[in-house]
């Protein structure tokens, strides 16, 4: 498929999120949107038509998301629920485990959270301390995650734990789904200055005991099917962002168009048009490498998927948070107050630049993946 030319089918499914989201718009019932996106078949785009999905992959994925975004109505829980657990359980699960999950995720009827970061680890996933143990009945978890979003209202999280190697003692990352009323899984929930639908948990698992086929996939894949789950977060967030960074520029459009000071709309100066410009152009730019991101992902290139992907939530990170401040200063005082609902941007657009992964993480990787430079650590 072409990263540059949308499908008829692509710009009708756009047409059509983009049309669900401005029929819920700012200030939206998260659990209301979620319903009608599941019913409508839009949560599980990217999920196999045998199990409830549309047969689709990240292209229309993200784009869903993206255009939800751009109505304000951004659905976060799409980053975690479908395309990272529904990627990763239909790319590597057990019949069983398709079958009961994949049907739920792709109607909204069931949602998954997703547990990597922890107090120590922070973006290293080989300091994941969180540890599975082989029992004779299964699994026993132990470990903390932080930053776990929509642990409330999911039905399971698929944590990242470790496992003992036999062969050379070391421990390789694995997935176990956990239900949220496992006991010894317990949640605390992380106060934010963040005006989000979705709440951020703390996790602790203490001697959290679980079946065999709470496995998800191979034990000795590690850490394939682990990336198999962060290029589609990756891809994701750079929707997440853009989406909210055209939410932004267009408030700030419609509102200088609008507003006079002297004898013309304050869009009419070149002070105030310029920015705008630059930050559309920025914000196209991260469309392109988001769409080849997602096309690479879907054609199952997950090399060059990891580059690609990173690269798009890295502009589309920087895109969003200029387009935001540009918004808001268009606006002046406006763009402060609650009537505009901008404000509440500037922090928001934030969480892209730090989740899930940070700025600086990501030009590590390009520096030593792309470019072949030495490692610092």
């Amino acid at each position: 498929m072409s990263t540059l030319i949308e499908t008829e089918e692509l710009t009708a499914l756009r047409a059509a999120a983009s049309a669900l989201g401005h029929r819920h718009g700012p200030g939206f019932d998260r659990a209301e949107l979620w319903a009608e996106a599941g019913k409508l078949g839009y949560l599980g785009v990217n999920l196999p038509e045998e199990y409830g999905g549309g047969g689709g992959g990240m292209t229309e994925l993200s784009v869903v998301l993206e255009e939800a975004g751009a109505a304000g109505a951004p659905l976060l829980m799409m980053v975690v629920s479908p395309a990272i657990c529904g990627t990763v359980i239909a790319r590597f699960g057990t019949e069983e485990q398709k079958r009961a999950w994949l049907p739920g995720l792709a109607d909204g009827s069931k949602t998954m959270a997703f547990g990597i970061t922890e107090p120590d680890a922070g973006s290293n996933s080989h300091r994941i301390t969180t540890t599975a143990t082989r029992t004779e009945e299964g699994w026993v978890l132990n470990g903390r995650k932080v930053f776990v979003s929509g642990v409330d209202i999911a039905d399971a999280t698929l944590i990242v734990g470790r496992t003992s190697d036999a062969r050379t003692g070391n421990l390789k990352p694995c997935l176990f789904i956990v239900p949220r009323d496992a006991p010894g899984f317990g949640r605390r929930h992380i106060e934010m200055e963040l005006d989000a639908n979705e709440k951020q948990f703390e996790l602790t698992l203490d001697d959290v005991h679980l079946p065999f086929d709470a496995l998800v996939g191979d034990e000795d894949a590690g850490l394939l099917q682990l990336f198999a789950g962060l290029n589609p977060e990756r891809i994701m967030t750079a929707a997440f962002a853009i989406g909210m960074g055209r939410y932004a520029l267009a408030q700030a459009v419609k509102y200088a168009k609008e507003r006079q000071v002297w004898k013309a709309p304050i869009g009419a100066h070149q002070a105030i048009a310029h920015p705008l410009a630059q930050a559309h152009i920025e914000l196209e730019l991260a469309r392109l490498m988001m769409a080849k991101a997602a096309a690479l992902y879907d054609a199952g290139d997950d090399m060059g998927a990891g580059e690609a992907a990173n690269m798009a939530k890295y502009a589309a990170a920087e895109a969003c948070v200029k387009a935001v401040d540009t918004a808001v200063h268009t606006l002046g005082g406006n763009g402060l107050t609650k009537e505009f609902g901008l404000a509440r941007l500037i922090t928001a657009a934030r969480v892209a630049r730090i989740a899930p992964v940070s700025r600086e993480m990501i030009l590590n990787y390009v520096s030593h993946q792309s470019l072949g430079l030495p490692k610092s650590y």
